[in-house]
């Protein structure tokens, strides 16, 4: 299932080159172009405020937009460049992609945990500790899951859940080679606690028992 792709509203920018790209800040807009395609390059203008939010909230560059610009067709873009001031780190000019809905991109998909009454290991005490709320995908951009799943039926106390144990949706792939973790079910605080407590005793009969055996020998000496 598709997950809803969000709006990014922009206005058209009338004129080009440094002298309207200056304007456009000046009235509180960030410059940008849109590009690729079968249409011409598009100039447009962002209210600063917006993107400087989106780009707050987090992975803007790896989320496929829906571009909203009056008088102009709905389009699918993705992100490819945002030049920022070098002194204030703020944006000054944005870069965006058209994309064809059989384009592959790679993007950010929620994880979603499923049925963790049904892992032995959280009813005994266990916690479910999720390292990867998200994953990087390679996906097609006309079907973009919402989301993964992860079943914890039958998950047990140091259990871990790799990429390698989540069904991917047709036509997703993984960005990366290795086997990164998702998640792990660990011990309860009290468990480990108990566990810390007797790896101490342990030691410290081990300290015990050596400093008797040293001083057995240095006896018999």
């Amino acid at each position: 299932m598709a997950g809803k792709i969000p709006d990014l509203h922009a206005e058209v920018r009338t004129g080009t080159g440094k002298g309207a790209a200056r304007q456009a800040r000046r009235d509180g807009m960030v410059p940008g172009i849109v590009y690729g395609g079968e249409a011409d390059p598009l100039p447009i203008k962002i209210p600063f405020n917006v993107l400087f939010k989106k780009l707050k909230d987090g992975r803007f560059v790896s989320t496929l937009w829906n571009l909203k610009v009056d008088g102009e067709d709905d389009v699918r873009v993705i992100c490819r460049n945002v030049q920022r001031d070098v002194v204030k780190d703020l944006p000054t000019h944005i870069d965006l992609l058209r994309l064809k809905r059989t384009s592959r991109l790679n993007i950010f998909i929620h994880v979603d945990f499923q049925n963790e009454e049904e892992a032995p290991g959280i009813k005994k005490g266990g916690v479910l500790t999720i390292v990867r709320p998200e994953v990087e995908l390679s996906v097609i951009a006309g079907d973009i899951p919402e989301q993964v799943v992860v079943d914890l039926t039958g998950l047990e106390v140091g259990d871990i859940v790799h990429l390698s144990d989540i069904p991917l949706p047709e036509g997703a792939r993984p960005t990366v080679d290795r086997d990164i973790v998702i998640a792990n079910i660990s011990a309860p605080s009290s468990l480990r606690a108990e566990e810390e407590e007797e790896g101490e005793e342990v030691a410290a009969d081990e300290v015990e028992t050596v400093a008797e055996s040293e001083a057995e020998a240095e006896t018999e000496e």
